[in-house]
C-alpha cells in the first residue's frame, strides 16, 4: 500500500499546477480565440456574429496601425538579432582573454538585471536633446549635432533596437559563452599547429559546432520580439504617431484606448499565429538537427 500511495503522490502533487495551466492558460486562449469572432466591444459578448464572423479579422488587416505593427515587427526582429552577434563576439573575446573574465561577464551581463520599463527610460534620456548624446556633443563644440531620434518618425525604430540590443547582449553571451567552454580545447590545439587563422577557426568550425546553441538563441529572440511592449511603452509610447507600434502594443491600445475587446482579441490571436508559425519550425529545426547528430555519434 505504501509503495502504491508513493506512486500516486508526485500526480497529486502536481494537480495545483496542471490546474492552474488548464484554467490560466488554455483557458484564457480558448476565450480570447472565442471573443475574437464576436463583436464585443469594451464589454464581452457571447454571441457569435454568424453572418460575418470574421468582422474583427477584417477590420484589423484594413487598419493602417496593425500593418505598420507588422512591418515594424519584422524591423525589430531584423535589428534586434544584432543582439546575438553582439553577444557572441563578446562571448569569443572573454573565452579567449581569460584574465578578468568574471568582471567583465558581470558587467555585460548587468543590463539584463535592469528591466525593459527602466531601460526604455534610460535610453529615452539618452536620445533627449536636452540632456542625452545632443547636448553632450554641442558641449563639445559640435552645434551642428542632431541625435532627436525619437521624435522623428524614420528613426525612432531603430532607437529602440538600440536600446534593446544592449538590453539583452549579454544574456546571449552568457548562452553563447557557455556553448564556447563546451568545446573540446583540443581544436584550438590543432588550429594553432596547422597555421589556421582565427577567424576561419571561427567561421568554419566554432559557430557550425554552436549551431544548436544558435538556434536557442533566435528562439528566445523571436519570442522576446513578438511580445515587445514595455520597452516601447517606456521610449516613444507608440509615437510619434504610429511609426513605432508593434502588435502588443496595437492590441493593448485596442483594449485600453479603443475599448474594443473583440478587435483586441484578433490581434491577440494573430499574435498568438505569428509566434507559432516562427517558434514551431525552429523548434522542429533543432529536433531534427538534434536527430541527425544522435545518428552521427552511433556511426
Amino acid at each position: 500500500m505504501a509503495l502504491r500511495w508513493s506512486r500516486v503522490t508526485p500526480q497529486i502533487a502536481l494537480l495545483p499546477s496542471v490546474g492552474v495551466t488548464l484554467v490560466a492558460f488554455l483557458g484564457a486562449i480558448g476565450w480570447t480565440i472565442y471573443m475574437s469572432f464576436t463583436r464585443s466591444r469594451r464589454l464581452p459578448e457571447y454571441e457569435i456574429d454568424w453572418e460575418n464572423p470574421f468582422r474583427q479579422f477584417n477590420r484589423l488587416f484594413n487598419d493602417a496601425g496593425w500593418q505598420i505593427s507588422l512591418q515594424n515587427l519584422i524591423v525589430l526582429a531584423l535589428g534586434s538579432g544584432l543582439a546575438i552577434v553582439v553577444g557572441f563576439i563578446l562571448a569569443a573575446m572573454i573565452e579567449r582573454e581569460r584574465r578578468g573574465e568574471d568582471f567583465f561577464r558581470t558587467v555585460f551581463l548587468y543590463p539584463l538585471a535592469v528591466s525593459l520599463i527602466v531601460t526604455g527610460v534610460a535610453w529615452r534620456w539618452i536620445f533627449n536633446p536636452q540632456y542625452g548624446i545632443e547636448a553632450f556633443l554641442k558641449g563639445l563644440g559640435w552645434e551642428g549635432a542632431s541625435f532627436n531620434w525619437l521624435s522623428d518618425p524614420s528613426t525612432a525604430m531603430y532607437a529602440i533596437i538600440i536600446a534593446a540590443i544592449w538590453q539583452s547582449s549579454g544574456f546571449y553571451m552568457a548562452l553563447m559563452l557557455a556553448g564556447l567552454k563546451g568545446i573540446n580545447t583540443e581544436i584550438w590545439s590543432a588550429a594553432r599547429i596547422d597555421g589556421v587563422s582565427l577567424w576561419r577557426v571561427y567561421l568554419e568550425i566554432i559557430i557550425p559546432m554552436m549551431k544548436f546553441t544558435f538556434l536557442t538563441c533566435a528562439i528566445l529572440l523571436s519570442l522576446g520580439v513578438i511580445k515587445a511592449f514595455d520597452i516601447v511603452l517606456a521610449m516613444t509610447n507608440g509615437g510619434p504617431g504610429q511609426s513605432t507600434w508593434v502588435p502588443a502594443y496595437y492590441t493593448i491600445n485596442a483594449m485600453s484606448a479603443k475599448g474594443n475587446l473583440g478587435l483586441a482579441s484578433a490581434a491577440a490571436v494573430l499574435m498568438l499565429l505569428i509566434t507559432l508559425a516562427v517558434f514551431l519550425p525552429l523548434v522542429a529545426l533543432t529536433a531534427w538537427q538534434q536527430r541527425q547528430a544522435g545518428k552521427g555519434d552511433a556511426a
